[in-house]
């Protein structure tokens, strides 16, 4: 089986060697006169360009420093190039209280406020649902199911797109799709770990495909973009969405899809939302 570097209890030793792995050491400015045998940095190149010790910074990576100063930590990652998300992540795992909003917080929490409820019942020409952390669809309307399964109440995304074989159907750009759900989950996971380490290993278990994306080490946070769906009896719809975080301690965010306007998707999207508004009235009739 795979190595699970996470279960090591070294996260942040896991992700800093998978970064350092990552950066091409000609164009960190690093001249070598002989063949390199290793991918990326090695530690000491890494240390030096930080202007850290080699040996401190060994300490790090094997997790026998677990609390670099926020001094070492920005060198690193400017050396590493992280972007914001990456910044975020490395933050989270060495000091919680400076991380963005999210913290640790407290356990999962299904229920949705009435209120949400309310706008998602009229939110009647939209596919629109609500996540909670570990991606579970808490609440949606009637339109979102119809266009993808999973996005029905009792669904998971993160289980959707890697343990059921529709999701390859559904989802035209499916790789692309596999990758950014596991590297937000990640972000995800390392603001809330109780929460999200057994489903995590949970799915490190049942899907092998998963387990690689996790130990990439990817992470990722996009708040909004666009994805290609084969729904049934209608084709191939495009759609953007964007995302909004729900107030509260729940981790609970909101997912909202749309056409552009004058679209083609957005009079097949009309269509399916006329279709169930007649289904809806033809089974409240007596």
């Amino acid at each position: 089986m795979a190595r699970d570097d996470d279960q090591d209890d070294n996260r942040l030793g896991s992700f800093l060697r998978s970064r350092r792995e990552r950066i091409d050491a000609s164009s960190a400015g690093v001249v070598s006169h002989t063949r390199r045998r290793v991918k990326g940095l090695r530690r000491e190149e890494l240390a030096l360009l930080a202007g850290v010790s080699p040996s401190y910074y060994t300490r790090i990576e094997q997790g026998r420093d677990r609390h670099p100063s926020r001094e070492i930590l920005e060198a690193l990652a400017r050396v590493l190039r992280l972007d914001d998300t990456e910044r975020s992540y490395l933050w989270s795992m060495v000091a919680p209280s400076l991380a963005p909003a999210g913290g640790s917080g407290p356990a999962t929490v299904d229920a949705v406020r009435p209120g949400v409820m309310v706008l998602l019942e009229r939110w009647v020409d939209l596919p629109a649902f609500v996540v909670g952390p570990r991606r579970d669809v808490l609440a949606g309307t009637a339109l979102a199911a119809r266009v993808n399964p999973a996005w029905s109440p009792g669904h998971n995304l993160i289980e959707f797109t890697f343990l059921d074989p529709r999701a390859r159907i559904v989802y035209l750009d499916w790789e692309d799709i596999a990758i950014q759900a596991v590297a937000g989950l990640r972000t995800t996971a390392a603001g809330r770990p109780a929460e999200l380490d057994r489903f995590v290993a949970s799915m490190r278990e049942r899907s092998e495909t998963f387990r690689t994306l996790w130990d990439s080490h990817d992470v990722y946070d996009r708040v909004a973009g666009q994805k290609r769906l084969a729904v049934e009896d209608v084709g191939v719809l495009s759609l953007d969405f964007e995302t909004f975080a729900l107030a509260g301690p729940e981790g609970h965010v909101l997912y909202v899809y749309f056409p552009q306007p004058g679209s083609k998707d957005d009079r097949a999207l009309r269509l399916l939302a006329a279709q169930e508004r007649a289904t809806e009235e033809d089974e409240g009739r007596p």
